[in-house]
């Protein structure tokens, strides 16, 4: 269940996904290939001046050291093949590494086969728009037909719990709460017995935003997924760190230090609409090999976009390779 479409379902879904994508990545699209295309266009020839200048483009588009280097790496070893000659050249090899960089096969797919309750937990730093994040995943797994439940254990915000109840209510999913200030381990335990009691296919969790830089709160959800274990075997089987784009490269030190205590397997990239620094995305990828999932592009239901490796390269070369 979950999110599962027939291939003709899928065939038209990533057809409108891409023009969604291209509209929406138009500022990092601008940020990033409008530039390359700028320094590719500015020498008939590849040569070291030029290669110098793609370098420094890389860098400030929000990639990150380790993104650009691979790139350059790539493009110098086939320019001493003579593998890599006209700007044409250059530009396919830089698509052809953005796509590797996030095409995480291993990873990719969501676990679904031989499980009866699908547990995702949601963490994040405050701000991400996390809350809104889970509305829109249970009207998607909802209206998909699945029986969805929240849990809300983000008890320190007495204003996520009114949220969520909103989302749960217009997405028909069911919601488990407590008071303000309950130890949100206690929550998440009733919400699991529930969820097994009411043969739920998909839980998901809440969480308080929290600063990376706390460990004590950071050890807090490392609790919530052994509680979470107890219950369920298996769970969290999916924990999604969701990231505001615009924070550019601070996302990236938000999620390794999320990686060191909850066991990141995806992430949410939200935001992704308003901001030229969706290079972000490159980066964290080639870094920790965690693949995205989904990506926020606006504030309504239908915002929240399953992530497609290929099309989000697509879409940002303008060439759709699925036509």
């Amino acid at each position: 269940m979950l999110f599962k479409r027939s291939s003709g379902e899928q065939s038209e879904y990533r057809s409108g996904l891409f023009a969604r994508m291209k509209k929406a990545l138009g500022a990092t699209k601008d940020n990033l290939v409008g530039k390359i295309e700028t320094v590719l266009s500015s020498r008939p020839t590849i040569d070291e001046e030029l290669l110098d200048d793609l370098e420094g483009t890389l860098l400030t588009a929000d990639l990150g050291v380790r993104v650009t280097g691979k790139i350059m790496d790539a493009i110098r070893e086939k320019q001493k093949k003579q593998l890599l000659e006209t700007a044409e050249d250059a530009r396919t090899e830089i698509r052809s590494q953005l796509y590797s960089i996030l095409n995480i096969k291993e990873k990719q797919e969501l676990p679904r086969d031989g499980i009866d309750i699908q547990v995702w937990m949601i963490v994040g730093v405050n701000g991400t728009g996390k809350t809104t994040t889970i509305g829109k995943l249970a009207s998607k797994a909802s209206q998909a037909g699945n029986n969805v439940l929240v849990c809300a254990a983000d008890t320190f915000r007495p204003a996520a719990i009114e949220q969520l109840s909103v989302w749960a209510e217009r997405s028909g999913a069911d919601l488990i709460k407590s008071k303000t200030g309950t130890d949100p381990s206690a929550v998440l335990h009733d919400a699991l017995a529930a969820a097994t009691a009411r043969k739920s296919d998909i839980v998901l969790i809440d969480t308080a935003g929290r600063l990376h830089t706390k460990g004590n709160l950071m050890q807090e959800l490392d609790k919530m997924r052994r509680v979470a274990g107890k219950k369920i075997p298996g769970a969290p089987h999916e924990v999604l760190l969701v990231i505001d784009a615009t924070t550019g490269q601070n996302g990236l030190s938000q999620a390794r230090e999320f990686m060191k205590f909850t066991g990141i397997t995806g992430l949410i990239i939200t935001k992704l609409d308003g901001t030229a620094k969706g290079g972000i995305v490159f980066s964290i990828s080639q870094e920790l090999g965690i693949p995205v999932r989904y990506i926020g592009v606006g504030e309504s239901l239908g915002d929240l976009l399953e992530f497609s490796p290929e099309v989000f390269v697509d879409s940002l070369f303008n060439e759709s390779s699925l036509q």
